[in-house]
């Protein structure tokens, strides 16, 4: 019997942040701050703002903000597909920061003819390095 369940797994990646909230919150949640550890953009946190980030050789990337809730969450559409949230957890000086990137779909391809499943093992690693360019950007 062959299983017709196509979505795939969600990206997570929970980080222990050596910073307060509120600056863990400026780099997740102001233009200045994604484009200090993520992608240039032209992101404000409004409900229902439409901007773009600039993924380099991928060109401008279509986004638009669906949820903001200072200073704990974020998210925003992120092309055709893909959902992106930074949950945000305070520690006492520290922060807590879960990133999920969702929305993938085995039977999907991306805006640049892509299948879903191979780029989301790529945006997986991404992540990984991502997640290291936030805590040197917000413990520096």
């Amino acid at each position: 019997m062959e299983n017709t369940y196509s979505a795939l797994s969600d990206i997570r990646r929970t980080v222990i942040l050596n910073a307060p909230i509120r600056k863990v919150w400026e780099a997740v949640a102001t233009s200045e701050g994604l484009a200090a550890w993520f992608m240039p953009n032209d992101f404000e946190p409004v409900v229902g703002h439409a901007f773009h980030l600039n993924a380099g050789p991928f060109g401008m990337s279509p986004c638009e903000v669906t949820e903001v809730d200072p200073p704990h969450r974020v998210s925003f559409r992120w092309g055709k597909d893909w959902m992106l949230t930074f949950e945000l957890k305070e520690l006492g000086d520290r922060t807590e920061m879960t990133l999920i990137h969702s929305g993938w779909d085995a039977d999907k391809v991306t805006e640049f003819g892509q299948p879903h499943p191979i780029v989301r093992d790529r945006m997986d690693q991404g992540w990984a390095k991502l997640m290291t360019s936030l805590a040197a950007y917000v413990e520096g």
